[in-house]
């Protein structure tokens, strides 16, 4: 027997798998993207894992760990080749899916190369527009708490006023001390003889103590002053006539 017999062949080797590999080119379609080489030793792979593990996963269903890796192997090489990578990729993910995926891939590493970290421009707007956002999250929240603790102080302040006693302006205090209408003062009625009769009174009673003298005058004496006269003179006439008696 050849010794040659037991020696594995490669796929390069093997002419059956490089005619069907330029069967299958000639076949598949492909993005014009993939006609532009990429230098893995400018890309920061580590930062594009994340995404090739959530777009396969997002296209089988599940995450499939073989694939992953797979993909990963691949593009480990300095310049990998993107139409056999998307033909490699046709076992698994269907010749449709293995074209999106390519697709949406191969763009972001055609990006990652050209900037210095490495990084696609894509994931640093996206991570501009993360922090952007979180920065306006933050003020909302911010804001929202301002107001609360605003709301907070007015509530403790009515409450303090409304338990303290309310103070009375200076005008009300005036005016309750002294009211607009001062109380009328009653005329205090005379009780038994304590008080002195009216000026009246008085002057008809000294009246009728002293005795009348005529009026030689000629002028006309009152009427009450006539019968006050005649009404003495006729007690008086009464005495007498009792003594004489």
């Amino acid at each position: 027997m050849d010794a040659g017999f037991f020696r594995g062949t490669s796929a390069e080797q093997d002419n059956r798998f490089s005619n069907k590999q330029k069967k299958l080119l000639k076949q598949l379609k492909f993005a014009e993207c993939l006609d532009k080489k990429v230098d893995m030793t400018k890309v920061n792979l580590e930062v594009i894992k994340p995404w090739i593990t959530q777009r396969v996963t997002e296209i089988l269903g599940f995450e499939d760990d073989v694939v992953i890796e797979f993909i990963f192997n691949q593009l480990e090489e300095k310049h990998p080749d993107s139409k056999m990578m998307q033909i490699n990729l046709t076992g698994f993910l269907n010749g449709k899916n293995a074209r999106e995926f390519m697709k949406d891939l191969w763009p972001l590493l055609l990006s990652a190369q050209e900037n210095i970290a490495g990084i696609p421009s894509a994931f640093l707007e996206q991570k501009k527009e993360e922090i952007k956002q979180r920065q306006i999250e933050q003020e909302k929240l911010a804001s929202l708490k301002k107001v609360d603790e605003e709301k907070k102080e007015k509530d403790l302040r009515e409450r303090a006023q409304s338990k303290s006693p309310r103070r009375r302006s200076p005008a009300k205090r005036e005016r309750k001390r002294s009211p607009s209408r001062s109380p009328r003062r009653k005329q205090a009625s005379p009780v038994g003889g304590s008080s002195p009769p009216p000026p009246l009174m008085q002057l008809s009673t000294k009246s009728s103590e002293e005795p009348v003298e005529p009026d030689t005058s000629g002028r006309a004496v009152p009427e009450a002053v006539v019968q006050e006269a005649s009404s003495t003179w006729f007690v008086d006439l009464l005495l007498l006539f009792e003594v004489g008696i």
